[in-house]
């Protein structure tokens, strides 16, 4: 039998050709039930997407994808930044084209930079939001009117129309952490948090996990601070030294990937390895102070993954004509001193050097 294609569809489920190709590449302009009529009609007339001729389709009209997240800080978003380059360039021969527009900070206004980029015309946006309320009508644009798939990497921005969003699940993560932090600590243990932005929701969302985990997990237990230090090394030392002077603490939870002014500040204060810290995301400057005992754990979000699936999921979806998931979440690696060595991560060579606890 010859292979229904996209016009047979139309034509048996009583359509346009547009309103099918809505139905067969996961958008959101269409009315749920129709969709699942469509996709019925296409499973019962053994309709299979062409990769070749959508290969074909997009070296005649190149595929554009562009990419907006944070330069800083480079711990995170360097190799997340690395794993996109790295999954578009296995689609060079469809004759795809990235264009890399980041902005300094998670603080650093994204609403001109996205708006140059949906103006120059896309096909697919990768973007980390930093402040979601601000960029949200903009991905609802980009979905809505100038039908540009738009993936939230590292971050969510769960309230806009957004296609997708890769990430380590924060509120979970957070949740993990509070265990980590309750199985180092006794009893009625003091701790507080280091994060970014509570603005931003990956980092909201796991100090919601963090918070509600913690006491019950270390009975009697207390987090008495939140510090944002707004993923400046300047800012976080200077916070962090004025708290681990004014407070006796037991533990200290840092949930973004900036872990090395806290090490600064307890090896300035002599405090490295007399505190418990569970910080987030490993690189090879950080490396050394889990050897030296002064982080006890990290929590590894894996961003270079997260950069490869999030390419991964617009490829697949324009090349291949999958649908895009709701969300895609990396289930978190726990790395220690005793486990260290299996990461390449920790093996790599550091900028600069990591100050040993005095």
């Amino acid at each position: 039998m010859k292979r229904a294609g996209i016009r047979e569809i139309a034509m048996a489920a009583g359509v346009s050709i547009g309103t099918v190709d809505r139905a067969l590449n996961g958008r959101k302009e269409i009315n749920p039930k129709t969709r699942e009529r469509i996709l019925d009609i296409a499973r019962n007339l053994g309709y299979e997407p062409n990769p070749a001729a959508r290969a074909l389709s997009v070296r005649r009209s190149a595929l554009r994808i562009a990419v907006c997240i944070p330069e800083q800080i480079e711990y995170f978003y360097a190799p997340l930044w690395r794993g996109i380059q790295d999954e578009v360039r296995r689609f060079r021969h469809a004759g795809v084209e990235i264009e890399y527009r980041p902005v300094k900070s998670l603080q650093s206004d994204q609403t001109h930079t996205i708006r140059e980029l949906l103006d120059s015309g896309l096909n697919g946006l990768i973007v980390t939001p930093g402040e979601p309320a601000a960029i949200a009508s903009l991905i609802d644009e980009a979905e809505t009117v100038r039908d540009v798939r738009v993936v939230c990497v590292a971050s969510d921005d769960s309230q806009s129309r957004r296609s997708s969003a890769v990430s380590v699940e924060p509120r979970m993560n957070g949740m993990l952490a509070a265990d980590l932090m309750a199985n180092f600590l006794p009893p009625c243990s003091r701790v507080a948090v280091v994060t970014g932005m509570l603005a931003t929701e990956d980092h909201a969302r796991k100090i919601e996990g963090f918070s509600q985990v913690f006491p019950s997990s270390c009975t009697g237990g207390e987090i008495v601070d939140i510090i944002e230090g707004h993923e400046d090394f300047d800012e976080t030392l200077s916070k962090c030294k004025q708290l681990l002077q004014h407070c006796d603490l037991a533990g200290l939870y840092v949930s973004t990937a900036n872990s090395i002014p806290v090490c600064r500040a307890l090896a300035d204060l002599r405090l490295a390895g007399r505190l418990k810290v569970v910080a987030t995301d490993l690189f090879p400057e950080v490396a050394p102070f889990i050897r030296n005992g002064t982080v006890a754990a990290v929590i590894h979000q894996r961003p270079y993954r997260q950069g490869q699936i999030a390419a991964r999921l617009l490829l697949d979806h324009f090349l291949n004509s999958q649908p895009l998931p709701g969300a895609q979440y990396l289930n978190p690696a726990i790395v220690m001193r005793s486990n260290l060595a299996l990461f390449p991560e920790a093996a790599a060579q550091a900028k600069t050097p990591a100050a040993k606890p005095r």
